[in-house]
Order: structure tokens, then sequence, then C-alpha cells
């Protein structure tokens, strides 16, 4: 047993992945009805939401507890990497919707409470900064969870002894065993993920609202191939593009399947594990991507909100476009890090054109509508994002100190030729 298990183990995840893939598809096709099918994609994800929360808590207490001075050059760095691509994200959407303007058929939308103004998103912001530490583990709240964290372990770094922080540490890597084990499951997991989508929309979902959903994903694939990889190479001074497609496809694929940031962190982990990254740095880095990095939620954001204006025939000027990319970058980075999170912030874009919210409410549901592709797409891109620039800040932190830049995997490869 201990023979196959150490086969699999050391396996290609990303070709099992892959077949998972084909035969979910296949069997949500043939055999919609056993709905049973599904299950090991429900406990895949169910079992990383539930690690997760746990794991960055852990992680980023354990990370600041031992972390060095020289640590504080890269959170600048990788902080910029996130905002700045966010809003070139939401700049994107906006010349692909001006290139190729979509209109909506607005109908009824269910009853979404969703945030009225900014000072709303910043006020929850921070309500969910300062909430208890257990409610925050409990629920998976990211924002307090970091906050927390953050909290005890600079106050271990400055009172706790060496043997508490070893200790502190031990806890940290038992949790990143458990990880890796639930990540062994993913093939399954991913298997009965798409069984469910397939087998509840079919091919029709391809169908319905094309245009919308192929300008949402020609932006998203425009960020991901040409926006994202530019800024890594500006910083880099060398071709990133071995280092995106390891990114996209190491994490992007499984994100694409869970739909939520917050239960590929692990994923991520792992992923920066494998390019040399400096754990007390990713430890922190990622689970803040998963919070604030939201490319993909700034571009959805966007898209729709021009796209409800195009219907209601509202002209949209260059400078006000600016506007509304920086509104998208902070509702954005405010959004939630789950399925859908990012269509509830719709109606505060569309408040800055006066747009009444039972129109932009009625976004909402075209959002849902779509949201087996648009969330899917959107979901690889900000769990993608999180590896790359955190990877990029630390290489580039690595190349200010004059250090020897050790890439890994495929970038090392790019690197030797």
């Amino acid at each position: 047993m201990n023979k196959y298990i150490k086969k699999w183990t050391e396996s290609s995840l990303i070709l099992k992945i892959f077949c998972g893939l084909i035969i979910g598809a296949i069997l949500g096709i043939t055999v919609p009805q056993y709905e049973l099918i599904g299950l090991p994609g429900e406990l895949f994800v169910t079992a990383l939401k539930a690690i997760a929360p746990l794991l960055v808590f852990v992680l980023v207490a354990s990370a600041l507890s031992k972390a060095s001075d020289g640590i504080g050059h890269r959170f600048k760095t990788v902080i910029f990497l996130y905002l700045s691509s966010t809003f070139l994200s939401a700049m994107v959407a906006v010349l692909g919707s001006y290139l190729f303007p979509v209109s909506m058929h607005l109908r009824n939308a269910s009853d979404v409470s969703a945030p009225n103004g900014l000072g709303e998103v910043i006020s929850s912001m921070l309500l969910k900064v300062f909430a208890n530490p257990l409610i925050s583990l409990s629920q998976g709240d990211y924002l307090g969870i970091l906050f927390w964290a953050v909290i005890f372990g600079i106050c271990l770094n400055k009172i706790a002894s060496s043997t508490t922080v070893t200790v502190f540490s031990d806890i940290a890597e038992s949790i990143n065993l458990v990880v890796r084990i639930i990540i062994q499951f993913a093939p399954f997991g991913i298997m009965g993920l798409v069984f469910s989508a397939v087998s509840e929309s079919g091919l029709d979902i391809f169908i319905q609202y094309g245009q919308l959903v192929l300008l949402l994903v020609v932006c998203i694939g425009s960020v991901a191939f040409i926006t994202d990889p530019l800024i890594a190479a500006l910083a880099l001074r060398r071709n990133p593009y071995p280092l995106v497609l390891t990114c996209l496809k190491e994490s992007g694929v499984t994100a694409f399947f869970t739909r939520s940031s917050a239960a590929n962190i692990p994923v991520n982990m792992r992923l920066c594990e494998r390019l040399g990254l400096d754990r007390d740095f990713f430890s922190i880095s990622i689970p803040l991507g998963a919070t604030i990095n939201m490319e993909g939620a700034a571009i959805t954001i966007t898209i729709m909100t021009l796209a409800v204006c195009h219907t209601l025939g509202i002209s949209v000027d260059l400078p006000t476009t600016i506007v509304l990319s920086i509104i998208s970058t902070l509702a954005a980075c405010g959004s939630s890090g789950v399925a859908g999170g990012s269509l509830l912030l719709i109606p505060m874009a569309c408040s800055l054109f006066g747009i009444p919210a039972d129109i932009s409410m009625q976004a909402i549901a075209v959002g849902f509508i779509i949201g087996v592709i648009q969330d899917s797409c959107e979901t690889a891109l900000n769990s993608s994002g999180d590896a790359l620039f955190s990877a990029t800040a630390e290489y580039f932190d690595r190349a200010r100190r004059g250090e020897d830049m050790r890439f890994l995997g495929e970038f090392a490869k790019n690197k030797s030729k």
C-alpha cells in the first residue's frame, strides 16, 4: 500500500487534475442524475476552507515571531504590485468596454444585500479587522485573521523565548503537512466540481450572455498574459512568462474550479515553497493577496458597470473612467474572497453614474447567471496573481540586495538557457 501511495504522491499533480477534469466533464454529460459524484468536490473545497483560516493564522504569527528586519521592504513591494495590478486591470476593462461595448437584458433580481457606498465598504472592513479573533477564525474572515496574527506574531517576536518560537513553528509545520495531504486529493475534488457544474448548467452556460462572458474572459486573459507579465518583467528585468505560466498552471487551474481565493491559499503556499520563496514572507503575502489582490474582481465590477451604462445610454468620458477604475480598485480590495463576492459591489460603482439601486441590482442577477464562467476565471486570475507577485517581490528584493536569484522549477530552466 505504501508503494502505491508513494507513486501517487510523486506523480504529476497537474496531470492528475487534468484527468479529473476530463472524467468529471464526461460524467456530468452522460450521468448527470448521479449527484453523489459531485460529493468529492464539495468535500475538497470544504476541507480547504476549514484548514485555511488556521493555516493563515499560525503561519503568519510564526513568520513574524522569527522575522528579521530585512523583510519589510518586500512587503512594501508586494503591496505596491497588488494595488497597481488591480488598478491596471480595471483600466484594461475600461478599454475593453470601449472597444467592444455590450448591453445586457436587465431583469428583476432577487433580494440581495449590497454595500450602499465606499464608506460602508471601508467601515465593514474595519469592523472585520477588530472582530473577535475566534469568530474570525470560525467564519474564515481573513481581514480579522491577518490583523490578529500580525499582532500575535509581533508580540511573540518581542517577548517569547526561542523554545516558544520553535514550538509555534512546529505547529505551523504540522498544519502544512495536513494541507499537503488534502492537496493530494485535488484530482478527485476537481472531478466532483466539474461534474456538478456540467450536470447543473450543461453546455447552455456557454451560450447565455455570450458577448458579456467573452468580454470578461478576454479582459481577464489580457491581464493574465499581458499586463501582469509586463509588471513582472519591469520589476525583474527578464522574461517573466515561465514564472507566469507556472503560477497559472499550478494555482490558476485549481482556483478556477474552487472559485474561492481563500480556499486556494494552501495551494499557493505550496507553490511558493516550490519556487524557493522565503516562508516568513509568503506566509503573509499570500493571505494578504487573497484579501487585497483582486484583479479579476476589478475587471468584473468595471465591465458590469459600463455594460449597465451602455444599456441605459449613459455616456462615460475618460476622466470618469479613471475615477471608476479607482473606485473599482478600492471596492475590489474590500470584496469577499468567496464565489460571487465581487458581484455585490457592482451597485456601489453604478452609483457613480446616478444609476438607481433597483437597476444596478439587476446587474447582480446577470452576474450570477454567467457566474459559472465569470467567477471561475476571475478567481483564477486573482489567485495566480497572489503567487506571481509574491515571487516577483521576493526576486526583486534579492536582486536589489545583489544576491543570487535562485529561480526554481520552470523559471530556473528559463534562466539557464
